[in-house]
């Protein structure tokens, strides 16, 4: 019997993959407050469906969307995702989404889903997971020194390869 963790991974939707600071008509608001276009106009982070795309695949599909939100924005997260094909493109299971509406409420969803890996913009994450989550990826600008505890990302590039890195050789049966 195989007593090794399966390597299973969490990602946050909101300035992880939804880059709602570069929005062509005015950051953030335009994808919270505007009308469906608006909604629909918010790009991507750059890179990020590519890399999640390539990582689906390395973590054999136990990848998962965990997102902290009200029920409104969780109507145009889920929008948002089905308008720009995110399931498609990126061979995650539809069925591997989750929303809390607390931040610290992601821990139970780590604990339940028993994930290795997490990628998360917000510190307040990052403290309510610890040591649930072997490897944290700090992603995007962060306004004080990532904690020893995880691994600052800048960019989806930066994350895929952290995300690889920690991978190590008898982890996965993938690996040799």
């Amino acid at each position: 019997m195989n007593t090794k963790q399966i390597p299973k991974l969490g990602i946050d939707i909101g300035r992880v993959i939804i880059d709602g600071s570069s929005h062509p008509n005015g950051g953030d608001t335009a994808f919270f407050n505007g009308d469906e276009e608006a909604l629909l106009a918010t790009p991507e982070m750059t890179g990020a469906f590519d890399a999640i795309a390539r990582l689906v695949a390395v973590f054999e599909g136990q990848v998962w969307l965990v997102s902290k939100c009200g029920p409104r924005v969780q109507a145009r997260s889920e929008r948002w995702l089905e308008g720009h094909n995110f399931y498609e493109r990126t061979g995650l299971d539809p069925a591997n989404l989750r929303f809390c509406r607390r931040r610290p409420e992601k821990r139970q969803h780590c604990l339940d889903l028993n994930l290795t890996h997490f990628v998360d913009d917000h510190p307040e994450v990052h403290r309510a997971i610890r040591g649930t989550v072997e490897h944290q990826f700090f992603f995007g600008p962060q306004r004080k020194p990532v904690p020893p505890f995880g691994i600052h990302v800048n960019n989806w590039t930066e994350a895929e390869a952290a995300i690889l890195a920690s991978l190590r050789p008898g982890l996965c049966h993938w690996s040799s």
